[in-house]
């Protein structure tokens, strides 16, 4: 395969290609046709009388749909080539493929046309070294069907496909023998079904036609109404614009609904996270309040169904936990990866409270908030009882689940993500510092809520009490002076861990920040060993373990930076603020307008562009969302009762900047902001 990749993707759904549309198994890539975590398509190669095919060109028509337009043999044969072949492919519960064979010469043609055709059904869990399955191939020439099947115990996914045309069918795919008259084409519909269970056999007529007005009037009319509800952006600066309209798109891609709730939820990203992860989620109706609503209400009923209940091990779930994660792959199924609904998060259950507070301030929805009383009361309570594991009033966390639960359960979760300043990784439970300001702010929201709906004023003063007491231990216990900054996380015993990192910017959002300490926070997050010219490294670049190509050791992420600049907005530090997005801004820029998930953390000043890296994901929601972020916080956009504030502080250089339409309680409104250094028609002088 090229090393160009092509991808379509509906909710969880998603097919990734080599650049002339074939997909072969890449253990460096998950190549194929994907759905709940299981591959369906391993094998989908197509050739003309033997010959793999080239790209003459591409249309990306929308995040579900891409035309390639090909030519079969070398890339010499491009010229005068009497023969083309177009390939549309669409996703929506099921893949689809239109192929169109036409023939240029004024002779009639005649070609095989083969389709290879297999699937492994991995686990995404195991693309680089999937192990081999059973899989029971049904060749169907009469039906114009070839099926696949494979099945352990209970669980079980077929993958169906079929032709519209007379076909020969192999156990290894489809070979059309077609004749094309002079200057005429020869079309066929290929369609794939995704079957999580036995299959049920239907008309294919019906089916397609289902699948033809799903993809022509249901999913472009989705799209065009998810766009047109968001408010629109009128921007001077060319870049904005672009990137705005990519994290539309990519936010309305990356919906799905699950297998047992009806409302669309966001999965977390391509390729390795296409399904619901509670604090991406979370986050990401954060960040997208202003221009998504009805996505906060969905997240905040659906993670309150799962909501943990018991004390489980395994799944280090605890009561009043909010999840970590769902799979719906194999390995989730038998137990073989923890995470068929797995709990192993210490900062979804305090985000949780966070959300549905500000979910309220926005959209003044007191019906759910009061739907959702207990569930945030057990969040609340999960705080002090399984959260303060040690009675020492901080949040820690400690995997339950000794032999594969996450060792990190705070945003940064990979297992070397904890250390010092000499690299030194302290003991369990950990509490790390952003935990702490997680549970503050939640506690507070959570007396607003108990204060205002659900008629409990002594409850709402306890939990403020609550929270200026964790606000004052926090400023002794885990403040620095002679580093001027705030512990990464305490041990066990209360050491410090005296790392400078990116969760001093998560400190400052959450609110939790002694006003004394503000200034020097803010210097750390825009200074050198912090911020790196795009964003705020997740390590600081003095500290021993610092590496600029780790996930979360030294490398970028823009919804951590995101968090940084609102919370510097919250102290006051407009200018700092301004400085970081347009760090963000610019990093969009060199991709097309899309945000990845992380860059390295090289100095701009030595790589001159952002570093994607291989572990990183793309699309991802919350990467979209910080985009989004970025510009509520430029436009300084806050509820306040039933008026939208607006305290814009605009990077230099960015000119005028229109938000126009946007929902809340107070119905639509418009915001405007211009920087500094535009002349009073708004441009830039």
């Amino acid at each position: 395969m090229s090393g160009e990749r092509v991808h379509v993707l509906a909710g969880n759904s998603f097919a990734v290609s080599d650049a002339e549309g074939d997909m072969e198994c890449d253990r460096r890539t998950p190549t194929g046709l994907f759905s709940f975590d299981t591959r369906f398509l391993s094998r989908w190669v197509l050739t003309i009388d033997g010959k793999r095919c080239n790209t003459l060109s591409r249309e990306d028509m929308t995040h579900f749909e891409t035309r390639f337009l090909l030519v079969p043999g070398a890339a010499s044969h491009y010229v005068d080539a009497d023969v083309s072949v177009l390939r549309h492919r669409s996703l929506d519960q099921s893949f689809n493929e239109r192929i169109t064979v036409l023939n240029h010469s004024a002779e009639p043609a005649t070609f095989a046309v083969r389709l290879e055709i297999g699937s492994d059904f991995a686990d995404t869990g195991e693309i680089a070294a999937p192990k081999r399955r059973r899989v029971q191939v049904t060749a169907r020439p009469e039906q114009r069907e070839l099926r696949l099947r494979y099945a352990r115990e209970r669980f079980s996914r077929e993958t169906v496909v079929t032709s519209t045309r007379p076909v020969e069918v192999d156990e290894a795919g489809m070979t059309f023998r077609i004749v094309v008259e002079p200057h005429g084409s020869w079309v066929t519909d290929l369609h794939v079904r995704m079957l999580l269970g036995p299959g049920v056999g239907q008309d294919l007529r019906t089916d397609l036609e289902s699948h033809r007005r799903k993809l022509h009037e249901d999913m472009r009319t989705d799209l065009c109404e998810f766009l047109d509800r968001a408010p629109e952006l009128v921007a001077e600066s060319g870049t904005l614009g672009t990137a705005y309209r990519r994290s539309l798109l990519d936010l309305a891609a990356l919906r799905y609904n699950p297998l047992a709730y009806t409302e669309p939820l966001p999965v977390a990203g391509m390729p390795w996270s296409m399904s619901l992860y509670g604090r991406d989620a979370l986050v990401t109706a954060f960040q997208t309040l202003p221009y998504v609503p009805g996505l906060a209400s969905s997240v905040l009923r659906m993670l309150a169904l799962d909501q943990g209940s018991r004390l489980d091990d395994q799944y280090d779930e605890e009561p009043g936990k909010i999840l970590a994660g769902v799979r719906y792959g194999e390995r989730s199924a038998f137990g073989e990866d923890p995470t068929t609904i797995y709990y192993g998060a210490a900062d979804t259950t305090p985000l949780f409270v966070i959300l549905l507070d500000e979910y309220e301030r926005w959209y003044g929805d007191a019906d759910l908030v009061r739907e959702l009383r207990h569930p945030a009361r057990m969040a609340l309570d999960w705080i002090d009882e399984y959260g303060d594991s040690l009675g020492d009033g901080y949040v820690r966390y400690q995997r339950r689940n000794t032999r594969d639960g996450l060792v990190n359960q705070c945003w940064k979760n990979s297992d070397d993500a904890i250390v010092g300043r000499d690299g030194r990784a302290p003991g369990f439970p950990r509490a790390t510092c952003e935990l702490q300001g997680y549970a503050y702010d939640a506690k507070l929201r959570g007396a607003r809520l108990a204060r205002e709906f659900w008629n409990d004023p002594a409850y709402a003063d306890r939990l403020e009490r609550e929270a200026a007491g964790l606000r004052e231990r926090f400023d002794r216990d885990f403040w620095l002076p002679h580093r001027g900054a705030y512990a990464l996380a305490l041990g066990p015993d209360g050491e410090p861990v005296d790392a400078i990192a990116s969760n001093q910017g998560h400190l400052l959002w959450s609110g939790i920040v002694d006003a004394r300490r503000a200034d020097e926070v803010a210097a750390h997050l825009l200074g050198p060993e912090l911020f790196s010219g795009w964003g705020v490294r997740t390590l600081g670049s003095a500290q021993h373990g610092y590496n600029p190509v780790g996930a979360h050791l030294g490398a970028v992420w823009p919804f951590d930076t995101v968090l940084a600049a609102a919370g510097l907005r919250r102290y006051g530090f407009h200018r700092e603020a301004a400085r970081i997005a347009q760090g963000v801004v610019d990093m969009a820029g060199h991709f097309a307008g899309r945000l990845p998930e992380l860059v390295a953390g090289y100095d701009r000043s030595l790589t001159r562009y952002p570093v994607p890296l291989p572990a990183g994901g793309s699309p991802q929601a919350w990467s979209a969302g910080a985009l989004l972020m970025i510009l509520s916080t430029i436009l300084g956009l806050a509820p306040c009762g039933g008026n939208l504030l607006v305290n814009p502080e605009l990077p230099e250089g960015f000119g005028r900047i229109e938000l126009l339409d946007i929902p809340g309680r107070w119905g639509h409104a418009d915001a405007y902001g211009r920087d500094r250094a535009a002349g009073r028609n708004g441009r830039p002088r």
